[in-house]
């Protein structure tokens, strides 16, 4: 277990998506408070190897320490992109860029947060979905991708994203599923946790999607009592572009997303970003 001891504050962002010139310039502009303080980046930084490469270089030159999961945009395989990977090689490639910038990834051991709410360990995890998120009147896997096909609401994932070595990205979810159980099952029991997933862990935040049909590509089932399960103090998510705070048996969940400019126009600029994960902010209901 590797531990960090500060101060500061535990911040949290995702949903970078730096294509879009306004998103870069966000993130050209984004200054930590203190020396002190960590961002984690919750996934979908880019498409592109360079731009994911770049922002978190830049990230991990502000802030103390920086822990990146991927999205499933970073998991794509753009013909833009001169970057051919597909899969599994593809993320391991993401892996070596960060650690060559000294950005922590879900292959590093898991850092304890050491400054005000902590000790606490940040768990950055790399779980996919299982199409286990699915819309009311189907019972599988075909049945869902059916009605999705139908009323035209089709994740992009399913032209882009190559799971090579898996057959699917269910079951690359299912085998990242099983190797991050066994990891968390192995950290300190007297730690709560800050998980951290680019999806979700639980399924109650895609019901407020506009496309409800998207939601098969949002997660999995097999996550739902991770947050009870592994002591969390929090958990951080994206993908959604609905930044908001819940609460799930008494867990905090945190929505961290930018979005695309579209998106965050209408509230003349990104929502609370980076929100504050720990210490916990003061509650306002």
């Amino acid at each position: 277990m590797t531990t960090f001891r500060v101060a500061g504050k535990l911040l949290a962002i995702s949903d970078l998506h730096v294509a879009y010139p306004e998103n870069r310039q966000f993130i050209e502009e984004l200054r930590p408070e203190s020396d002190a303080d960590w961002l984690i980046v919750a996934g979908d930084v880019g498409e592109v190897v360079a731009d994911v490469e770049w922002a978190l270089a830049l990230l991990r030159s502000r802030f103390s320490t920086v822990i990146w999961v991927p999205g499933n945009h970073e998991l794509w395989t753009p013909k833009k992109d001169p970057v051919r990977l597909t899969g599994e090689r593809r993320y391991q490639h993401l892996v070596e860029i960060c650690r060559r910038l000294g950005v922590l990834t879900p292959e590093d051991p898991y850092p304890v947060w050491e400054g005000a709410g902590g000790p606490v360990t940040v768990a950055p995890l790399f779980l996919l979905y299982d199409y286990t998120f699915r819309p009311a009147g189907t019972s599988s896997k075909e049945e869902a991708l059916a009605v999705a096909h139908r009323t035209g609401v089709v994740c992009a994932d399913e032209y882009l994203l190559v799971p090579d070595p898996y057959p699917s990205a269910d079951a690359w979810s299912r085998a990242r599923v099983e190797h991050t159980r066994e990891r968390l099952a192995a950290c300190d029991p007297k730690l709560p946790t800050v998980l951290v997933n680019h999806f979700p862990l639980v399924r109650d935040p895609t019901y407020v999607l506009r496309y409800p049909e998207f939601a098969q590509w949002c997660g999995t089932e097999n996550t739902a009592d991770w947050h009870r399960r592994f002591r969390a103090a929090a958990v951080v998510y994206g993908h959604l572009h609905i930044p908001r705070t819940t609460w799930y048996d008494g867990v905090r969940f945190e929505e961290v997303s930018i979005g695309y400019p579209r998106e965050w126009r209408r509230w003349n600029g990104p929502r609370n970003i980076p929100r504050q994960i720990l210490p916990e902010p003061e509650r306002h209901d």
